[in-house]
């Protein structure tokens, strides 16, 4: 790997595990606020809302600048999203600033992968990556759950700064000041973001930006296998970027775990999730990627299962299961989404039209459990509801793909052969 690989990690590292703790931050902040449990659940649709209202522009944002610069840039609105919460604007419509800064930074963390690194190097890039990024999801949760717990938040109640009254009198306060300090490290590692040899594509006017973004969706969706790919990361991140509260609310229903303890399960469900993008990125081949579809299924159907788990101690290799499927599953997918997104349009582009998708199904689906929780359907009520739905739309995606080889076989081994040769 270039070494300008491994700056990029430092970076993605510390801007992800200051999203994360942030995460479990603003749930306590609405807990300990009286919040119901429905506004809980909305923190992760939030988040994704500017990636889908923006997608059509922040791809060229990221295609016209060098993107270490967009990732400072992002990296410095999400800043603004964590003051903006830490001095008493609604944590729905922080947490919502600071998706828009992390809708701004995807195209650019990923988009300079292509740029740095031929496609012979994609999976085992992406297999680090999301190795990373599970690792700083791990850290992220557990450390914004123990921010808030009995034992750290004293602690860091007790800074104080001479002649300057901060206004952070609880654990939440003072977890979300500290990632304030995460951030800015992520965004000095950006600076330090080496410039590559692509060449910047300036950005248009906003209708015409909108009008490519729809034609580059329309032609990733018409790729025989970037439909494939598109969907299955989609329906994956989805399920991902919901799992997060989902299992805190099951811990707490199932367990009788507070915010503290059930942060700790999420964090198991990332450690399987790093597990099975390693293995992935070492095991996969690019052109062997639609190999991995059924397991999809299967993390449906294990989602389900969490509402038969009624102690610690089965729950811990149970979510090390889920997470490992779940990271199996998308390190090869999202290698040969990035691939034919690549060759089909600009780098940035095409992460702009993947996070599109992948955000607008955490979106939906974040919508779905959140309107169940608020009429009422009990926790355990709709986890089961969720797993079928997972379940039963893989399951389509799967045949989707066989109708392809069978009817289209010619375009798909061409576009296969293409994978396996690329040399750049």
């Amino acid at each position: 790997m270039k070494r300008g690989f491994y700056t990029i990690m430092s970076a993605q590292f510390f801007s992800s595990l200051a999203d994360n703790a942030l995460f479990v931050a603003a749930v306590e902040l609405l807990r300990g606020g009286g919040a119901p449990e429905w506004q809980r659940a909305a923190l992760v649709p939030m988040f994704a809302l500017f990636y889908v209202v923006l997608a059509p522009f922040v791809g060229a944002f990221a295609d016209a600048l060098p993107k270490g610069k967009v990732m400072f840039v992002a990296n410095s609105i999400k800043i603004v999203g964590c003051l903006m919460m830490l001095f008493g604007t609604h944590p729905l419509l922080s947490y919502a600033i600071v998706g828009l800064g992390a809708a701004a930074y995807s195209p650019a963390k990923y988009g300079i992968l292509t740029e740095l690194l031929p496609p012979s190097q994609l999976v085992k890039a992406n297999g680090w990556i999301e190795g990373l990024t599970i690792a700083s999801i791990i850290l992220g949760v557990l450390l914004g759950g123990q921010m808030i717990g009995p034992r750290v938040a004293p602690i860091l109640l007790g800074f104080d700064f001479p002649l300057v009254e901060t206004g952070v009198d609880t654990g939440p306060e003072a977890a979300i000041a500290s990632m304030v300090l995460v951030y800015i490290v992520a965004a000095v590692f950006n600076l330090r973001i080496p410039r590559t040899e692509a060449p910047l594509l300036p950005m248009d006017r906003p209708f015409a930006l909108v009008r490519d973004f729809s034609q580059c969706n329309a032609r990733l969706w018409a790729d025989k296998l970037g439909q494939i790919s598109l969907a299955t990361t989609t329906l994956f991140w989805g399920v991902s970027g919901n799992l997060r509260y989902i299992v805190l609310a099951w811990a707490s229903v199932a367990l009788g775990y507070g915010t503290t303890e059930a942060s700790r399960l999420v964090g198991v469900v990332a450690i399987g999730t790093a597990g099975g993008a390693i293995v992935a990125s070492v095991a996969m081949k690019l052109d062997r990627a639609t190999g991995v579809i059924p397991l999809g299924i299967c993390m449906g159907l294990l989602v389900i299962g969490m509402n038969f788990i009624t102690n610690a101690w089965a729950a811990g290799p149970f979510l090390v299961l889920l997470g490992a499927i779940g990271g199996y599953l998308v390190v090869p997918m999202n290698a040969l989404l990035q691939h034919r997104g690549h060759n089909l349009m600009g780098a940035g582009r095409s992460i702009a039209v993947q996070n599109f998708n992948e955000q607008a199904c955490i979106l939906g689906l974040g919508a779905f459990y959140t309107a169940m929780t608020k009429f009422g359907l009990s926790a355990f009520g709709a986890i089961t509801i969720f797993g079928l739905v997972v379940a039963g739309t893989m399951e389509l995606i799967r045949r989707w793909h066989r109708h392809n080889t069978v009817q289209h076989r010619d375009e798909v081994e061409r576009l296969l052969a293409i994978a396996r040769s690329d040399p750049h």
